[in-house]
């Protein structure tokens, strides 16, 4: 497997101009997979087990799309008169600062008191993620040429994969064997050390001019007072992307993560009350599911490149409805364990092609105001779903509305394949 690796690693010759900001990309991905193996991954586990609702579950994951939905457009608008790589930079280290406070909620608050801290907290770190969500893929679309997105993006999901593993493995360990909540602290600050890590190496990530498609000069941004019209305002809404055959890539991805996310408060829920999984079982599961993840994204690149990002993203959206649908069926660990396994190699695709298929239809000289536009939807999406799957569930039930989700992500895919 280690060869395997290895192989995936050289398969594309890079000049050797990229290979500085390539390596930070994958520095990035990496530290990013320890923060999200430890603190992103138990968050919702921890709240849930310090008496959280489902609803408190949702709005967890719902805070940052409320606040995203209201800054997109500014923040693309903010962006677009930045330098990117800066502006990405400094927005990461002032949003996952937040993720410091989660150690010390043990000491300061009951456990009602934590669940709210941590809704109150999540809502303050969506003011800097929005900028840093609508700028990311501006920056990846700057620092990395058209021919290598990927082979960039197909190891940076062997990275992610990578680490991700290991410190969910390490974290499952830290929880099952340390006192409750000193287990949970060490594995916060675990992430909190990885969100550093992973900031560091983004202030390294460079737009690098590609010699065989050099972009056109960004247009000169219009005086201020013309937004105080209303045409100006139109303007500076960027409505006019709507009317671009842009907007059924928008509304493609706008069911696909409407779909991912109604399952988000449902999954720790059905996980500790229903499977009554302890946090050793949840991060084991996870670790497998990142594991196939990494076999899944060493033959992405091949894939991609006979199929192409939209029929990718398509066939990785319609298969992850299996991981719902298996989980709803599902009474034991082994069970739970097995699922997890295929869930990786979906996701490997989904994750890999998803934002190469938006990109590709993005004018290069427009990209923070069409990426304003799709953080809006994405959010929409994030919140509508973390709202809605708890309601839905509380009406259904939680393996009800499981298989209800399932067959939402299959239309999901079906929709990016056909109208996408």
């Amino acid at each position: 497997m280690f060869k395997s690796i290895s192989r995936f690693f050289r398969q594309v010759a890079v000049p050797p101009e990229y290979h500085a900001t390539f390596r930070h990309l994958y520095y990035d991905i990496a530290w990013f997979g320890v923060l999200s193996g430890s603190v992103v991954n138990f968050l919702s586990i921890y709240a849930t087990r310090i008496g959280a609702t489902g609803l408190q579950i949702g709005l967890i994951g719902a805070m940052s799309a409320i606040v995203n939905l209201f800054l997109a457009i500014p923040a693309g608008r903010w962006l677009s008169r930045r330098n990117t790589n800066r502006a990405i930079f400094w927005t990461s280290v002032i949003y996952r600062t937040g993720f410091v406070l989660f150690i010390f909620l043990p000491w300061l608050f009951d456990k009602s008191g934590q669940v709210v801290a941590i809704i109150v907290i999540t809502f303050f770190m969506a003011i800097p993620l929005t900028p840093l969500g609508v700028g990311f893929n501006a920056l990846f679309a700057e620092a990395v040429p058209d021919r290598f997105r990927a082979h960039v993006a197909g190891t940076r999901n062997v990275m992610l994969a990578i680490t991700f593993v290991l410190s969910s493995l390490v974290s499952g360990i830290i929880l099952k064997n340390v006192p409750f909540p000193i287990g949970y602290q060490i594995v916060f600050g675990i992430g909190a050390f990885g969100a550093a890590m992973s900031s560091y190496h983004l202030y390294f990530v460079r737009p690098v001019q590609d010699r065989s498609s050099a972009l056109p000069p960004a247009p000169e941004p219009a005086p201020a007072k013309e937004t105080a019209s209303p045409r100006g305002l139109i303007s500076a809404l960027r409505l006019d992307i709507l009317s671009t055959p842009f907007k059924r890539v928008l509304l493609a991805l706008l069911a696909f993560h409407f779909a991912h996310n109604l399952t988000t408060p449902v999954y720790p829920l059905y996980n500790v009350r229903v499977l009554e999984l302890n946090d050793n079982n949840i991060g084991i599961g996870q670790a497998l599911y990142y594991l196939t993840m990494l076999i899944g994204s060493m033959g992405f690149r091949r894939i991609v490149h006979r199929l192409g990002h939209k029929k990718v993203t398509g066939l990785g959206v319609a298969g992850m409805a299996l991981y719902p649908l298996l989980l709803a069926f599902t009474h034991e660990v082994w069970q739970f364990y097995t699922i997890s396994l295929l869930g990786g190699f979906t996701w490997a695709w989904t994750n890999g092609a998803y934002a190469n298929y938006m990109l590709e239809r993005i004018p290069p000289d427009d990209r923070p105001s069409h990426l304003a536009w799709y953080t809006i939807i994405l959010n929409f999406a994030i919140l509508a779903g973390s709202i809605g799957g708890s309601a839905i569930a509380s009406q259904t039930g939680l393996a009800n509305a499981l298989i209800l989700f399932a067959v939402l992500r299959f239309l999901a895919g079906i929709s990016i394949l056909k109208w996408g």
